[in-house]
């Protein structure tokens, strides 16, 4: 089994998100509930941090500069990283429920998901705001922790998880009807971890971190698995493809809760897969 060699110090708490676009000088990530954006100087191993708010949940770029950004309640834009920051929507009004993840469609508009502080269940939901005109829709109810969210390289299906069910789900999707046709793609015993953020491959491959199963899981289009990447943490939060060819997974971890004594916690850790990765898709608002 390849092991995920530790790339930074034990930056963060909570990291998580990680997102890859060379436009902004490559790997950001958020360390989420200090609320700070965390960028890699990969010439000299250097962790910048950018405070946002109290939670930084999840960003993607936009395809014109700067990003789009989940808060804790509300999606935010700046038009440069580190510059201004400005709510377009407050989407959460409940109480004790904030954002945690979230990916662009193919059509550039921005999803994230929420759960419960105390994750109860169903408290959580999946939003997206939309390009066009920023105007907000909630896609899924009845959550409980609306995680790892990511398309298929021709757009035709997205992989969804809800941490506490145990399962990757797929749907197919295209830009009139969104996701439809929910079902599930992998099951996964609680015993070897619960799947947290995602990614694909060229091959429409995912790519799945699993918290409290110190591991990356891979599995191929059809569902099976091919490959099981070690990672020290247990809490293995979420990975992302990128570099010069979209192999380097990059890998996050958290602190928290039993994890917080693990090796590495914290740290983002670094794996060379086997297969290209889909470069992000950014927001194109």
């Amino acid at each position: 089994m390849p092991v995920a060699e530790q790339l930074t110090d034990r930056d963060a708490v909570h990291a998580e998100g990680p997102v890859w676009f060379p436009q902004w000088g490559g790997l950001r990530w958020v360390d989420m509930l200090a609320g700070d954006v965390l960028h890699l100087d990969e010439s000299t191993g250097r962790v910048d941090r950018w405070h946002i708010g109290t939670v930084a949940a999840a960003l993607r770029p936009r395809a014109g500069g700067g990003a789009i950004i989940a808060t804790e309640r509300d999606f935010v834009v700046v038009d440069m990283i580190g510059g201004a920051v400005r709510s377009v929507s407050t989407v959460i009004t409940a109480p004790g429920v904030r954002f945690n993840d979230g990916a662009c469609d193919p059509a550039g508009n921005f999803y994230c998901g929420t759960m419960a502080y105390d994750e109860t269940p169903g408290a959580g939901a999946l939003f997206r705001i939309c390009a066009a005109d920023y105007g907000v829709e909630m896609v899924l109810g009845d959550l409980t922790i609306s995680n790892g969210l990511a398309w298929t390289g021709d757009g035709a299906m997205a992989y969804f998880v809800d941490t506490p069910t145990g399962r990757i789900d797929v749907f197919d999707y295209d830009s009139t009807s969104g996701l439809t046709g929910r079902r599930p793609f992998v099951i996964i015993d609680a015993a070897e971890g619960f799947p947290d953020g995602l990614t694909v491959d060229v091959e429409g491959g995912v790519w799945v971190a699993l918290w409290n199963g110190h591991a990356v899981r891979h599995y191929d289009s059809s569902g099976t698995l091919v490959e099981v990447i070690e990672v020290p943490p247990g809490q293995v939060t979420a990975c992302t493809f990128g570099g010069s060819d979209l192999t380097d997974l990059f890998i996050t971890t958290s602190a928290t809760g039993a994890g917080k004594d693990s090796p590495g916690a914290g740290a983002v850790f670094h794996h060379k897969a086997s297969v290209p990765g889909i470069a992000v898709r950014p927001f194109n608002g």
